[in-house]
């Protein structure tokens, strides 16, 4: 996909569609291009075509919603959907075994360095879900560690919009 495709979905799906692929980006759903869409609102933000501040919204929203789902499926499917995960991806087994014991010891930071790591960062709602984390203290540190990852790519791209245009085009 690229830039001009996902500019006509933008005009033609208007905000639900950076929120969509958001979405499904933090419910760690291969091949959605949260990483391009996100500097690419960015873009539209600073040329007008949504606020930036709304643009933080949905992508904020859209992360806390995927994440709370994964915790959800963590905390109440716990070992079974875990097994199945496994099975799918044998190679995520020490990651995420890593991951439960460094929520237990450090939890809710746990939490908040992760959503500021690539890949860890959508993982670790399930592990947090099994350790039955407090899902106040879950939601208020996955809240902070998205906003800032988001803010990080959404600023990429609303203050250096033109030169990845240019890059890219």
């Amino acid at each position: 996909m690229n830039i001009s495709e996902l500019t006509s979905y933008f005009i033609r799906y208007g905000a639900f569609f950076i929120y969509l692929i958001v979405l499904l980006e933090y419910l760690n759903l291969p091949g959605f291009p949260a990483g391009v869409i996100m500097p690419l609102s960015g873009i539209w933000a600073a040329q007008g075509e949504i606020s930036f501040p709304v643009v933080m919204l949905l992508t904020v929203a859209a992360g806390l919603t995927g994440s709370w789902a994964l915790y959800l499926l963590g905390r109440f499917g716990g070992n079974k959907v875990l097994g199945f995960y496994f099975k799918k991806f044998p190679k995520h087994r020490p990651v995420i075994e890593e991951k439960m014991n460094y929520l237990r010891e450090k939890g809710c930071v746990g939490v908040f360095v992760s959503k500021l790591l690539p890949m860890v960062r959508t993982l670790i709602s399930v592990p947090a879900g099994m350790v039955r984390m407090d899902f106040i203290k879950y939601t208020l540190s996955s809240t902070c560690g998205i906003f800032l990852w988001n803010l990080a790519f959404v600023g990429a791209g609303y203050f250096f919009g033109d030169a990845a245009i240019d890059f890219f085009a």
